[in-house]
C-alpha cells in the first residue's frame, strides 16, 4: 500500500481524484452484512467484516450502502486488494496515517473520520483473529 500511496502523492489533485476514482470502480458490494459491521461514524454507511480462510488468514468483506460514497468505495477495494493472502499480522499492522496519504489532505474531517473507521475496523477485525 506504500506504493501505492507514493504513486498517489506524485499525482497533482485532479489526477488523484480521477485515480481513485477509477479504483472504487473496481469495488464489488457484498450485498449482505452483519449490522455489527457497521463503520462508526461513516456517512457512506460503510461495512467492514472477516472470515477465516486457509492457511491462518483471512478474508475481508466489505459493503458500502451509499452508492455516493465513492471515496469508501476506492478504499474498500484497495483494502481488499492489499489484503487478499496477507498475514493476518500486517493486516493488523495497517496505520490509520494511510487514509490521509492514499486520499491527501483535502477531505473534509467527517470523510477522513470515517475512511479512518474503516482502516481500524480492518485492523481490529485481524487483531481478534490474532
Amino acid at each position: 500500500m506504500a506504493t501505492l500511496a507514493e504513486a498517489l502523492k506524485a499525482l497533482d489533485r485532479e489526477d488523484r481524484i480521477d485515480a481513485l476514482i477509477s479504483v472504487a470502480e473496481r469495488f464489488v458490494n457484498e450485498p449482505t452484512h452483519p449490522e455489527e459491521a457497521r463503520v462508526p461514524g461513516c456517512e457512506s454507511e460503510a461495512f467492514v467484516w472477516s472470515e477465516p480462510a486457509p492457511n491462518g488468514k483471512m478474508t475481508l468483506h466489505f459493503a458500502v450502502e451509499n452508492p455516493q460514497g465513492i471515496s469508501a468505495m476506492a478504499l474498500a477495494a484497495l483494502l481488499k486488494e492489499v489484503t487478499a493472502g496477507a498475514s493476518i499480522q500486517s493486516i493488523a499492522a495497517i496505520p490509520e496515517g494511510v487514509v490521509v496519504e492514499l486520499f491527501g489532505d483535502e477531505l473534509s474531517m467527517g470523510k477522513t473520520m470515517g475512511l479512518t473507521g474503516m482502516v481500524k475496523m480492518v485492523a481490529g477485525e485481524a487483531k481478534k483473529r490474532l
